[in-house]
């Protein structure tokens, strides 16, 4: 099973993005995006550091809500 984080792109260099989310920064590579490639300020999820599609604002908000569910439920 694989787990993708939604985070927001910060800035695009080449094919690496700085992507935040919840106050935390990453390098991810943009390689699998090519053929729509995305832009600054677009949502993006991130599985073992490549974004692997990009997603809406509210499907991030969703899924970090989802989340944070689970982490309360487990006591993370």
């Amino acid at each position: 099973m694989c787990l993708a984080i939604p985070m927001q792109i910060q800035s695009i260099d080449g094919l690496t993005a700085t992507c935040v989310a919840k106050g935390v920064a990453r390098d991810v590579s943009l390689y699998l995006l090519q053929d729509e490639p995305p832009r600054v300020g677009d949502y993006v999820m991130i599985s073992l550091g490549n974004a692997i599609r990009k997603v809406s604002e509210a499907d991030a908000r969703l899924a970090w809500e989802l989340f944070d569910q689970i982490l309360a439920e487990i006591g993370g």
